[in-house]
């Protein structure tokens, strides 16, 4: 069955197909008016196999809110709009059904929810600012593992962000590395990090954010990072956030601050997102488009002047079997995890519940 879809739906479609899941109020914020409206076309949707839509249900009761995947019909329509081959019906089947059970699902929905926030900032029926605060760019960790990386002393360094976006809020651009934290990884572990930034040229395309959890964990981070970088201080920004902020401009708010060995555990200021030192390239908007939505922004990975901001850059190497791939596309083998990846989510312990009431995901 063939029917026309809105702006707007196309849009959906699109960002779903690039970033596996989002929930009801992540899409409300971005494209609705209200929660209400969304749940109205997303029923609609949903009813004619466009969207795909599952939750997570507790033993002793009560769902979590609804999370949407392209559907099948939503797949084909991508492949139409963009001319190519439509995924198998039973592959397709089987990657929605791993989508619910994947060991990085509520990780990729911590880090959606972070660049949703931003963009529910354009979104003209729910905010008057749109115009001049708007988030123009969202690049998925597949994306940046695949252009950031360069050579250096033989060896392939390759930081892999949650996600890289680019922030405009009244003539200030600033673009960003995400690293999202939910705090079920040793602190060592996440200063670890700091070891490819360090050596890619970080500095060249944009700031590195740290979002955690909890303020605890804000001051935890700070700490580790003064006594593990105090000798060494990175050539690039870091700046450093709780999610309990509770502010209520998101992510976009004075909720950051810059860390420096000279800081340590402490915030002197909190800054705006659009106050953190402007880095990366700049480059003229392209037109809005459907097919690619939040890319206006984006710069031409085979740009000379953006391929002159990496040091040492090569063609990208032949064999890359290890950095294994979450996202790979669906004809034939559908693969939307792979359990050897060093990275893979651990669901932390839910001390808001009894053990007795642990998820299990079913599709609605």
């Amino acid at each position: 069955m063939w029917f026309r879809l809105v702006d707007r739906d196309r849009r959906l479609l699109a960002l779903l197909a690039e970033h596996k899941v989002l929930t009801t109020n992540q899409i409300a914020a971005i494209e609705f008016a209200s929660l209400r409206r969304a749940q109205d076309r997303l029923r609609r949707l949903r009813e004619l196999g466009v969207v795909f839509t599952f939750r997570e249900t507790y033993p002793m009761g009560g769902t979590s809110q609804a999370r949407f995947a392209l559907g099948y019909l939503g797949a084909r329509l991508i492949a139409a709009q963009r001319a190519q081959k439509p995924p198998a019906q039973k592959a397709y089947a089987e990657s929605l059904e791993r989508l619910g059970m994947w060991p990085k699902l509520d990780h990729q929905l911590g880090v959606n929810e972070f660049f949703c926030s931003l963009s529910a900032h354009r979104n003209p029926a729910r905010r008057r600012d749109g115009a001049a605060a708007r988030l123009t760019q969202w690049w998925l960790e597949k994306q940046c593992t695949e252009f950031f990386w360069t050579n250096v002393d033989s060896r392939t360094v390759r930081p892999r962000p949650d996600g890289y976006g680019c922030w405009e809020e009244h003539g200030r651009v600033v673009r960003f590395f995400l690293e999202h934290d939910t705090g079920t990884e040793p602190l060592a572990r996440v200063t670890g990090k700091i070891v490819d930034y360090g050596d890619f040229p970080t500095n060249a395309f944009g700031v590195l954010l740290f979002s955690v959890h909890s303020a605890r964990r804000e001051i935890a981070l700070r700490a580790a990072l003064h006594r593990d970088l105090a000798g060494s201080p990175p050539s690039f920004v870091i700046a450093t956030a709780a999610r309990d902020h509770n502010h209520p401009d998101g992510p976009a708010g004075p909720i950051w601050g810059l860390w420096t060995p000279r800081s340590g555990d402490t915030v002197a200021r909190r800054y705006r997102l659009a106050e953190l030192p402007a880095r990366g390239p700049h480059v003229e908007h392209s037109a809005p488009s459907t097919d690619q939505p939040l890319n206006e922004a984006a710069f031409d990975p085979n740009d000379r002047e953006i391929l002159g901001r990496i040091s040492a850059w090569q063609p990208e190497p032949a064999d890359a079997t290890s950095y294994p791939d979450d996202d790979e596309d669906l004809d034939g083998d559908v693969m939307l995890y792979d359990d050897s990846d060093d990275d893979v989510y651990r669901v932390p312990a839910d001390t808001a519940r009894p053990a007795a009431q642990r998820p299990r995901r079913w599709a609605a």
